[in-house]
This record gives structure tokens, sequence and C-alpha cells, in this order.
């Protein structure tokens, strides 16, 4: 597959287009920065003074770099699709055998940076739950009043990506209230079986 830019991330590439093998290789090495790092407006400087060119031209060729390597890994391009979507977009040949490079070497640690800036939400992780019935009270001889008391066990990936975190939510509720809430998760179950949903799933990236 081609990944496909927006034309404002186009344009961010297109002073990257006109510049030496050795340029690219730069830009490279700026883009990884930017990634681990955040922006560095000095060298981002002393990149345009070099190249004679604005400061901003200079980040905004970072962020259209950064941006296609996030797309690439997000969805997962092969060595063929990445050097065909590069060709595409404009590069010459040696250009797209140094994007490609440093491509296939950084895409590991691209993806990782990228899980690990991503929103650690907690996940289900198991369920127990116990039925109470109040049978009789000092009102009430003669009553039924059942309860339902559930532990919800969520799990969230701690810093280190590899482990998790197990936390108890313990919710108590009667039997309308349940009922209620089962026929709520069954409508969300069922759009999201929906082919407007199954076609936003396929558009969104994974990482």
């Amino acid at each position: 597959m081609l990944i496909s830019l927006r034309n404002d991330h186009k344009e961010h590439l297109n002073l990257l287009k006109d510049q030496s093998v050795q340029v690219v290789v730069d830009f490279c090495k700026l883009a990884i920065d930017y990634l681990n790092n955040g922006p560095n407006t000095k060298l981002y400087a002393t990149a345009g003074e070099k190249l004679s060119v604005p400061v901003e031209n200079i980040q905004n060729t970072v962020l259209g770099l950064v941006n296609l390597l996030i797309l690439s890994c997000q969805h997962k391009l092969s060595e063929a699709d990445f050097r065909d979507s590069i060709l595409t977009l404009g590069f010459n040949d040696e250009q797209e055998v140094i994007l490609n490079k440093f491509y296939q070497r950084k895409k590991v640690e691209i993806s990782q940076i990228l899980h690990e800036l991503s929103v650690k939400e907690p996940h289900f992780d198991n369920l127990e739950w116990r039925l109470e019935v109040e049978v009789a009270s000092r009102c009430l001889r003669y009553q039924a009043n059942p309860k339902i008391t559930m532990d919800f066990s969520l799990k969230t990936r701690k810093e280190n990506c590899v482990d998790y975190e197990v936390t108890h939510h313990i919710v108590q509720t009667d039997v309308n209230n349940l009922n209620y809430i089962c026929s709520e998760l069954e409508k969300a179950l069922n759009e999201s079986r929906g082919r407007y949903c199954r076609k936003l799933q396929r558009t969104l990236p994974t990482t």
C-alpha cells in the first residue's frame, strides 16, 4: 500500500527534495532527535544558516519527515511499499535509498517511542460478583431486595511497557439498574458491529 499525506505535509517535504544526500541524512538525524527529545530550535537555526532558509522552513521540514515516518510505522509499511511511497512523493533514487535505510533501521525504535507516548488506558481483566438478598428487616418482615456486588479488575500497562498494574473497583447495584446497564452495553456492541464503525476502524491506524 502507499501512504497518503495531506497537502500541507507534502509541502513541508518540498525543501528536502531539493537537497543533497548528506543534507537528507542530517534531516533524518533531526527527525529522530525530535521524536526522542522534542523540537530543538538551536539545531534548526544552525541548519537554516547553512541552507540559507528561515528557521520555520527547517522546522516544518522536520515535522514533515517525522509525520512520514510515523505514518509509515503505523501502517507497518514494507520496504517495497515505503520505497514506492517515497518515489511517489517526488524524491529521487539517491534520496530514496537514504530514507529507506533510515526507516528500516529506525522503525522498531520509532514504533517503541509511539507506544510509550500513547495513552495507557486501563483494560478489563476480570470480574467477580456476589448476589445478596435482604429478606427481612425490622420494618418489613417479608421482602426480597436483591443486590449484586461486583469486583472489576482493570489492568494498566506500566511505564516499562511490559508489566501491568491491576486495580480493583467494587460496585454495587440493584437488578433494575443492572438490566439497564446490560441493555446499553448491548446497544453499543451492536453499533460497533455496524458498517460505519467497521469502516472507521479500518481507517484508524494502530500502533
